[in-house]
Protein backbone atom coordinates (compact mmCIF):
# COMPACT_ATOMS: atom_id res chain seq x y z
CA UNK A 1 0.00 0.00 0.00
CA UNK A 2 0.96 3.56 -0.70
CA UNK A 3 0.14 7.37 0.38
CA UNK A 4 -0.06 9.92 -1.66
CA UNK A 5 -0.13 13.56 0.42
CA UNK A 6 -0.84 16.61 -2.01
CA UNK A 7 -3.01 16.16 -5.19
CA UNK A 8 -2.79 18.91 -7.16
CA UNK A 9 -2.27 18.73 -10.89
CA UNK A 10 1.75 16.75 -10.53
CA UNK A 11 0.25 14.73 -7.29
CA UNK A 12 -2.95 13.78 -9.38
CA UNK A 13 -1.19 12.58 -12.05
CA UNK A 14 1.44 10.59 -9.77
CA UNK A 15 -0.96 8.87 -8.58
CA UNK A 16 -3.14 8.13 -11.59
CA UNK A 17 0.06 6.89 -13.30
CA UNK A 18 0.75 4.62 -9.92
CA UNK A 19 -2.64 3.18 -10.06
CA UNK A 20 -2.03 2.14 -14.00
CA UNK A 21 1.10 0.45 -13.07
CA UNK A 22 -1.05 -1.98 -10.51
CA UNK A 23 -0.41 -0.07 -7.12
CA UNK A 24 -2.86 0.51 -4.29
CA UNK A 25 -3.02 4.47 -3.35
CA UNK A 26 -4.62 6.20 -0.37
CA UNK A 27 -4.22 10.07 -1.47
CA UNK A 28 -5.28 13.09 1.02
CA UNK A 29 -5.84 17.17 0.01
CA UNK A 30 -5.80 19.80 1.82
CA UNK A 31 -8.75 20.96 -0.69
CA UNK A 32 -10.70 17.13 -0.35
CA UNK A 33 -12.50 17.61 -3.32
CA UNK A 34 -9.48 17.03 -5.36
CA UNK A 35 -8.30 13.69 -3.25
CA UNK A 36 -11.84 12.51 -3.76
CA UNK A 37 -11.95 13.30 -7.51
CA UNK A 38 -9.01 10.61 -7.71
CA UNK A 39 -11.43 7.69 -6.60
CA UNK A 40 -12.70 7.54 -9.85
CA UNK A 41 -9.52 6.59 -11.07
CA UNK A 42 -9.56 3.57 -8.26
CA UNK A 43 -7.67 6.15 -5.47
CA UNK A 44 -8.79 5.66 -2.13
CA UNK A 45 -9.30 9.52 -0.34
CA UNK A 46 -9.36 10.38 3.38
CA UNK A 47 -10.40 13.14 4.66
CA UNK A 48 -8.27 13.36 7.32
CA UNK A 49 -4.35 12.72 6.78
CA UNK A 50 -3.86 10.82 9.44
CA UNK A 51 -5.85 8.13 7.86
CA UNK A 52 -4.13 8.47 4.36
CA UNK A 53 -1.23 7.17 5.35
CA UNK A 54 -2.36 4.02 7.81
CA UNK A 55 -0.96 1.35 6.42
CA UNK A 56 1.49 2.20 3.75
CA UNK A 57 4.62 1.66 3.66
CA UNK A 58 5.45 4.14 1.74
CA UNK A 59 3.90 7.43 2.02
CA UNK A 60 5.04 10.64 -1.37
CA UNK A 61 4.27 13.89 -0.70
CA UNK A 62 4.12 16.75 -2.81
CA UNK A 63 3.48 19.94 -1.76
CA UNK A 64 3.52 23.76 -1.59
CA UNK A 65 6.73 24.41 0.64
CA UNK A 66 8.86 23.73 3.51
CA UNK A 67 5.86 25.05 6.12
CA UNK A 68 3.14 22.77 4.35
CA UNK A 69 5.72 19.88 4.58
CA UNK A 70 6.34 20.18 8.32
CA UNK A 71 2.50 20.94 9.29
CA UNK A 72 1.54 17.75 7.23
CA UNK A 73 3.66 15.64 7.81
CA UNK A 74 3.28 16.04 11.66
CA UNK A 75 -0.47 15.55 11.57
CA UNK A 76 0.00 12.55 9.75
CA UNK A 77 3.03 11.23 12.12
CA UNK A 78 0.03 9.23 14.47
CA UNK A 79 -1.23 7.46 11.62
CA UNK A 80 2.13 6.49 10.09
CA UNK A 81 3.33 2.27 10.26
CA UNK A 82 6.62 1.62 12.36
CA UNK A 83 9.50 1.90 10.13
CA UNK A 84 7.49 3.66 7.50
CA UNK A 85 9.31 5.83 4.43
CA UNK A 86 8.54 9.14 3.45
CA UNK A 87 9.30 10.41 -0.19
CA UNK A 88 8.85 13.94 -0.41
CA UNK A 89 9.21 15.53 -4.14
CA UNK A 90 8.64 19.02 -2.85
CA UNK A 91 10.54 22.04 -4.22
CA UNK A 92 12.08 23.31 -0.61
CA UNK A 93 14.90 25.25 1.15
CA UNK A 94 18.40 23.16 1.86
CA UNK A 95 17.83 23.44 5.50
CA UNK A 96 14.90 21.92 5.08
CA UNK A 97 14.97 19.16 3.27
CA UNK A 98 18.79 18.26 6.03
CA UNK A 99 16.41 19.10 9.03
CA UNK A 100 13.66 16.80 8.14
CA UNK A 101 15.89 13.83 7.18
CA UNK A 102 17.57 14.07 10.67
CA UNK A 103 14.38 14.79 12.40
CA UNK A 104 12.45 12.01 11.14
CA UNK A 105 15.38 9.14 10.95
CA UNK A 106 15.38 9.77 14.75
CA UNK A 107 11.92 9.34 15.27
CA UNK A 108 12.82 6.07 13.29
CA UNK A 109 11.55 6.37 9.99
CA UNK A 110 13.17 7.26 6.48
CA UNK A 111 12.71 10.89 5.12
CA UNK A 112 14.25 11.09 1.64
CA UNK A 113 14.30 14.10 -0.54
CA UNK A 114 13.20 13.26 -4.50
CA UNK A 115 12.35 16.35 -5.74
CA UNK A 116 11.62 17.02 -9.78
CA UNK A 117 11.94 18.69 -13.00
CA UNK A 118 8.06 17.51 -14.27
CA UNK A 119 5.32 18.81 -14.87
CA UNK A 120 1.70 17.21 -14.74
CA UNK A 121 2.01 15.43 -18.72
CA UNK A 122 5.34 14.14 -17.32
CA UNK A 123 4.03 12.89 -13.79
CA UNK A 124 1.40 10.64 -15.70
CA UNK A 125 3.68 9.12 -18.32
CA UNK A 126 6.88 8.90 -16.44
CA UNK A 127 9.10 11.19 -18.09
CA UNK A 128 11.22 13.75 -16.98
CA UNK A 129 14.18 14.30 -14.20
CA UNK A 130 13.56 12.84 -10.57
CA UNK A 131 16.40 14.53 -8.31
CA UNK A 132 18.31 12.44 -5.07
CA UNK A 133 20.95 12.81 -2.46
CA UNK A 134 21.79 11.39 1.05
CA UNK A 135 22.08 8.05 2.00
CA UNK A 136 23.15 5.45 -0.69
CA UNK A 137 21.42 2.39 0.92
CA UNK A 138 18.18 4.16 1.25
CA UNK A 139 18.30 5.81 -2.57
CA UNK A 140 19.62 2.29 -3.49
CA UNK A 141 16.28 0.31 -1.87
CA UNK A 142 14.24 2.98 -3.64
CA UNK A 143 15.60 3.62 -6.90
CA UNK A 144 13.60 0.93 -8.69
CA UNK A 145 10.82 2.82 -7.08
CA UNK A 146 11.24 5.90 -8.10
CA UNK A 147 12.73 5.16 -11.83
CA UNK A 148 9.19 4.28 -12.58
CA UNK A 149 8.00 7.42 -11.39
CA UNK A 150 10.11 9.49 -13.97
CA UNK A 151 12.36 8.86 -17.52
CA UNK A 152 15.59 9.88 -15.53
CA UNK A 153 16.42 9.02 -12.01
CA UNK A 154 19.68 11.64 -10.92
CA UNK A 155 21.77 10.58 -8.07
CA UNK A 156 24.16 13.70 -6.90
CA UNK A 157 25.25 11.61 -3.97
CA UNK A 158 25.88 10.92 -0.53
CA UNK A 159 25.31 14.70 0.95
CA UNK A 160 21.71 15.51 2.40
CA UNK A 161 20.60 18.42 0.95
CA UNK A 162 22.31 18.07 -2.46
CA UNK A 163 19.27 17.02 -4.47
CA UNK A 164 17.08 20.05 -2.57
CA UNK A 165 20.06 22.57 -3.49
CA UNK A 166 20.43 21.63 -7.44
CA UNK A 167 16.14 21.39 -7.86
CA UNK A 168 16.83 25.59 -6.51
CA UNK A 169 19.61 25.86 -9.05
CA UNK A 170 17.94 24.44 -12.14
CA UNK A 171 15.09 26.65 -11.24
CA UNK A 172 16.73 29.59 -11.28
CA UNK A 173 17.77 29.04 -14.91
CA UNK A 174 14.56 28.15 -15.57
CA UNK A 175 13.58 31.29 -14.31
CA UNK A 176 16.43 33.32 -15.90
CA UNK A 177 15.58 32.01 -19.12
CA UNK A 178 11.78 32.33 -19.14
CA UNK A 179 12.92 36.52 -18.17
CA UNK A 180 14.93 36.36 -21.00
CA UNK A 181 12.49 35.01 -23.15
CA UNK A 182 10.60 37.61 -22.27
CA UNK A 183 13.13 40.41 -23.05
CA UNK A 184 13.40 39.16 -26.49
CA UNK A 185 10.15 39.69 -26.86
CA UNK A 186 9.93 43.13 -25.77
CA UNK A 187 12.10 44.18 -27.52
CA UNK A 188 11.11 42.80 -30.85
CA UNK A 189 7.90 44.55 -29.91
CA UNK A 190 9.70 47.45 -29.61
CA UNK A 191 11.38 47.20 -33.39
CA UNK A 192 8.11 46.09 -34.71
CA UNK A 193 9.40 42.24 -35.33
CA UNK A 194 6.54 39.44 -34.98
CA UNK A 195 7.50 36.85 -32.39
CA UNK A 196 6.95 34.37 -35.11
CA UNK A 197 10.34 35.58 -36.28
CA UNK A 198 11.66 34.74 -32.97
CA UNK A 199 10.44 31.39 -33.48
CA UNK A 200 12.23 30.88 -36.40
CA UNK A 201 15.58 32.05 -35.38
CA UNK A 202 15.39 29.99 -32.38
CA UNK A 203 14.58 27.31 -34.57
CA UNK A 204 17.51 27.82 -36.97
CA UNK A 205 20.16 28.98 -34.09
CA UNK A 206 19.13 27.25 -30.75
CA UNK A 207 21.02 29.54 -27.94
CA UNK A 208 20.24 26.92 -25.14
CA UNK A 209 22.07 24.29 -26.86
CA UNK A 210 25.27 26.37 -25.87
CA UNK A 211 24.32 26.31 -22.25
CA UNK A 212 26.91 23.51 -21.07
CA UNK A 213 29.73 25.11 -23.20
CA UNK A 214 29.02 28.16 -21.75
CA UNK A 215 29.14 27.06 -18.26
CA UNK A 216 32.64 25.34 -19.35
CA UNK A 217 34.00 28.46 -20.54
CA UNK A 218 32.79 30.50 -16.83
CA UNK A 219 34.43 27.53 -14.80
CA UNK A 220 37.78 27.84 -16.21
CA UNK A 221 37.70 31.40 -15.73
CA UNK A 222 39.58 32.73 -19.07
CA UNK A 223 38.22 36.08 -19.25
CA UNK A 224 41.73 37.62 -20.88
CA UNK A 225 40.78 35.24 -24.20
CA UNK A 226 37.80 37.45 -25.76
CA UNK A 227 35.43 36.30 -27.99
CA UNK A 228 33.08 39.25 -27.40
CA UNK A 229 34.48 41.73 -25.43
CA UNK A 230 32.87 43.61 -22.82
CA UNK A 231 33.15 47.13 -23.62
CA UNK A 232 31.17 45.86 -26.83
CA UNK A 233 28.50 43.96 -25.37
CA UNK A 234 27.82 46.70 -22.94
CA UNK A 235 27.26 48.87 -26.27
CA UNK A 236 24.79 46.40 -27.56
CA UNK A 237 22.62 46.20 -24.49
CA UNK A 238 22.60 49.80 -24.61
CA UNK A 239 20.93 49.47 -27.97
CA UNK A 240 18.80 47.05 -26.61
CA UNK A 241 17.87 49.62 -23.85
CA UNK A 242 17.36 51.90 -26.22
CA UNK A 243 15.35 50.57 -28.75
CA UNK A 244 12.70 49.70 -26.13
CA UNK A 245 13.06 53.04 -24.32
CA UNK A 246 11.60 54.82 -27.38
CA UNK A 247 8.48 52.77 -27.13
CA UNK A 248 8.14 52.86 -23.72
CA UNK A 249 8.92 49.31 -23.48
CA UNK A 250 10.05 47.73 -19.96
CA UNK A 251 13.08 45.03 -20.12
CA UNK A 252 13.81 42.86 -17.47
CA UNK A 253 16.70 41.27 -17.47
CA UNK A 254 19.17 43.39 -19.90
CA UNK A 255 19.07 46.78 -17.44
CA UNK A 256 20.00 44.76 -14.51
CA UNK A 257 22.93 43.15 -16.65
CA UNK A 258 24.17 46.31 -18.09
CA UNK A 259 24.12 47.76 -14.30
CA UNK A 260 27.00 44.82 -13.88
CA UNK A 261 28.44 45.95 -17.29
CA UNK A 262 29.52 49.05 -15.94
CA UNK A 263 30.79 47.77 -12.84
CA UNK A 264 33.08 45.41 -14.84
CA UNK A 265 34.21 48.30 -17.24
CA UNK A 266 34.89 50.52 -13.60
CA UNK A 267 36.71 47.94 -12.57
CA UNK A 268 39.56 48.11 -15.88
CA UNK A 269 37.77 44.91 -17.80
CA UNK A 270 36.57 46.62 -20.77
CA UNK A 271 38.44 44.68 -22.99
CA UNK A 272 38.34 41.46 -21.31
CA UNK A 273 35.70 38.73 -22.28
CA UNK A 274 32.14 40.26 -21.41
CA UNK A 275 31.51 36.78 -19.39
CA UNK A 276 34.24 38.30 -16.44
CA UNK A 277 30.82 40.32 -14.96
CA UNK A 278 30.23 36.38 -13.42
CA UNK A 279 34.01 36.01 -12.28
CA UNK A 280 32.89 36.67 -8.59
CA UNK A 281 30.56 34.10 -8.66
CA UNK A 282 33.02 31.33 -9.38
Amino acid sequence: MKAFLGTGLLGSNFVKAMIGRGDRVQVWNRTAAKAKALETDGAIAFGQVADAVQGAEVIHVTLKDDAAVDEVLANASSGLSPGATIIDHTTTSVEGAIERTRAWKAKGFTYLHAPVFMGPPNALDASGSMLVSGDQEIIGKWSEELSRMTGKLMNFGPEEGMAAGMKLIGNLFLISMTAGISDALALAKALNIDSSNIADLFAAWNPGAGAPARLDKLRKGEFDKPSWELQMARKDAGLMMDAAKQRNIQLTVIPAVAEQMDNWIKKGHASADWTVIAKENI
